[in-house]
C-alpha cells in the first residue's frame, strides 16, 4: 500500500494457502470504507482485508456452483458494496455482497452476447452498470448491476475500437 505521492505505507500477505496468503493473486478492489478485497486466482476465492492489512474473511473454493471460482481473476466493488468477480475459467461474473453472500451470476460460455471467453478485467460505475473486460472474444461488454446484457464494444484487430485480448478496464 502506497500514499497518492507513492510513499511506502504497509504490505501483507505471504505465499501460501492459509489466510493472508496467496498464491498468483490477480484482482484488487477498495469499496466505500476501504476494506480491500483479492481476487486469489491460484486458491480459487476471495479474500477480505481492512484497510491496514487485517484479515477480515474469505469465500469461495475450486468448482462450478454458486459462489465456487475456477481463477478468479477480476472483482470490483459497487457504491452500496456489492463485489463483482469475473470468474475467468467458468466463463461468467458472479455477484457478491460485501461479507461474501452469493447474490446472482451471469455468463457462459460462448461469442453471443451476454457470454464470455475467459473474462478477465471488471469495473462498475457510479450508476451501478458492470463493464466486462471479455479477453479472448477481444471485446468489452456492458451488464446491469443483475446481469442484463445492455451493449458491447471492440472487436479483434489493431484498429481504433478494435482489441487484442484486452485485459484491465477502469471507469470514471
Amino acid at each position: 500500500k502506497f500514499t497518492s505521492s507513492g510513499a511506502f505505507v504497509t504490505k501483507w500477505g505471504s505465499s501460501g494457502s492459509g489466510d493472508s496468503q496467496f498464491q498468483y493473486p490477480q484482482g484488487i478492489a477498495v469499496d466505500a470504507i476501504g476494506n480491500v478485497y483479492v481476487a486469489d486466482y491460484n486458491h480459487h476465492r476471495i479474500q477480505k482485508f481492512t484497510s491496514s492489512g487485517a484479515f477480515v474473511t474469505k469465500w469461495g473454493s475450486e468448482g462450478t456452483v454458486n459462489g465456487q471460482f475456477i481463477n478468479p481473476q477480476g472483482i470490483a466493488v459497487d457504491a452500496i458494496g456489492n463485489v463483482y468477480v469475473t470468474d475467468n475459467s467458468n466463463h461468467r461474473i458472479q455477484k457478491f455482497t460485501s461479507a461474501g453472500a452469493f447474490v446472482t451470476k451471469w455468463g457462459s460460455y460462448g461469442l453471443d452476447d451476454g457470454f464470455f471467453n475467459f473474462p478477465q478485467g471488471i469495473a462498475v460505475d457510479a450508476s451501478g452498470n458492470v463493464y466486462a473486460v471479455d479477453a479472448s472474444n477481444s471485446r468489452i461488454q456492458k451488464f446491469s448491476s443483475s446481469g442484463s446484457f445492455v451493449w458491447k464494444l471492440g472487436s479483434s484487430g489493431s484498429a481504433d475500437s478494435q482489441f487484442n485480448t484486452p485485459q484491465g478496464i477502469a471507469v470514471d
